[in-house]
């Protein structure tokens, strides 16, 4: 195990989830939402400034899970998906470096830089998840998946940390407020971002694809993606495993974006969330590490189920939930769970993936990522509109478990290409 992990490639791969966890954690969860609204969008209804950032979040997700499939056909096509992956983080990183620059009041700027750097993020990793069967032979994904989510979760807390200690103790770091605090934040993030990719870039080496010009891999990636959108369909466990993966990881989607509104619903204080959202991080590194093991022993499809019970325990607790100290607690509980879960799912999937074709397939995969974030958000909406308790809409999102877990207990794991 420990020989696998020090292998250059693989920890070269792995180190880019430890590079764009940074924006996944300061930018998306942390700082952005709140420094939008008090900073970008000051004097405005709130329902007008999360009404943008819900645009800006749905403009970026909705581009990438259209554009996904497409990118990874025509990556698998032309054999470069390190420069897609390095164009796409050119994106992100200047996208939040520019948030640094952005002045009071220009929230039209800030969210499109926002939306570009989310674009950023959510492409990059369209073509990161392709080079997992280049780096890893297949019996060994699941630790190689988790480890590079365990990275993901010490570099993204690690930053994190770090700027939540400048934005709670701005003089510690010589800087005059917390205002100044958040914005270096947004251009340390871009720093370490780029920094860190450079691994990758130099360390995998992917096989050559065959050379076409651009119209000709704009074509023949568009006659791929047709077939493979046939070919999925006709093999049933592959068809079967997108749809329970669709509605579970909408479930942990939802989850995550909407732990801290739930929080602020029960009184938690601003500073205690993001106690809580370090909480998750460091608890949920060892633990997607343990979950690598643990698909190891007992299966991947195995090892998701139970993290899936622990998700429906999660969000029917949370229709009792009465104490700041209960509410760590459960951010401990996902913690134990959330990485394994992601990074498992994406070394299942891999299983189903036909050599050459990893891009192209895991195209589909992050569509199905990027289109994972409208389910749950909407029976939130609806479960608050209808009974007026946010415990009731956070415990409605285990319907979304428990019709995901058993549709992945009926998956039936066959390499695609062979009969179903």
């Amino acid at each position: 195990m420990k020989a696998l992990l020090q292998r250059r490639p693989v920890l070269a791969w792995a180190l880019y989830d430890w590079a764009n966890s940074a924006f996944a954690t300061t930018v998306m969860a942390g700082f952005f939402p709140v420094y939008f609204r008090q900073f970008w969008s000051l004097g405005t209804d709130p329902g007008i400034s999360t009404a943008r950032l819900g645009l800006a979040n749905g403009i970026a997700g909705f581009v990438v899970a259209v554009l996904a499939p497409f990118l990874g056909a025509l990556a698998d096509r032309s054999g470069r998906r390190k420069r897609w992956l390095a164009a796409w983080t050119v994106l992100g990183v200047l996208g939040t470096a520019g948030l640094y620059l952005t002045a009071r009041g220009e929230w039209m700027l800030a969210a499109l830089l926002y939306c570009l750097a989310t674009m950023g993020f959510n492409g990059g990793m369209v073509f990161y998840d392709s080079l997992l069967p280049i780096v890893a032979r297949r019996e060994d994904y699941d630790r190689v998946s988790a480890f590079g989510y365990a990275l993901g979760y010490v570099g993204g807390g690690l930053l994190f940390l770090l700027n939540v200690l400048m934005y709670l103790r701005p003089g510690w770091f010589g800087l005059a407020s917390s205002q100044a605090a958040v914005q270096l934040a947004f251009l340390l993030v871009a720093l370490w971002w780029a920094v860190f990719t450079l691994p990758l870039l130099a360390g995998v080496i992917e096989p050559r694809g065959v050379a076409a010009g651009p119209l000709a891999a704009l074509t023949q990636g568009w006659r791929e993606l047709a077939g493979t959108l046939r070919a999925a369909r006709a093999h049933r466990p592959l068809w079967l495993f997108l749809v329970a993966y669709w509605l579970y990881i909408d479930g942990v989607n939802t989850v995550i974006k909407m732990a801290v509104d739930f929080g602020m619903a029960i009184g938690l204080p601003a500073s205690g969330l993001l106690g809580a959202l370090l909480l998750t991080q460091f608890i949920a590194f060892p633990a997607a590490i343990g979950f690598g093991w643990l698909g190891g022993r007992v299966g991947p499809k195995a090892a998701i189920l139970g993290g899936i019970a622990v998700y429906v325990l999660i969000t029917l607790w949370a229709m009792s939930l009465r104490s700041v100290a209960e509410f760590y607690a459960m951010a401990v509980c996902v913690g134990l769970v959330q990485g394994g879960v992601q990074s498992l799912s994406r070394s299942l999937y891999g299983r189903f993936v036909p050599a050459g074709k990893s891009a192209e397939y895991y195209g589909f995969y992050n569509m199905i990522g990027k289109f994972a974030t409208v389910l749950g958000p909407l029976m939130i909406a609806a479960t608050a509109a209808a009974t007026g308790s946010a415990r009731h809409a956070i415990a409605s999102i285990a319907l979304l478990f428990i019709a995901g877990g058993l549709l992945l207990a009926r998956v039936q794991l066959q390499p695609a290409g062979s009969s179903a």
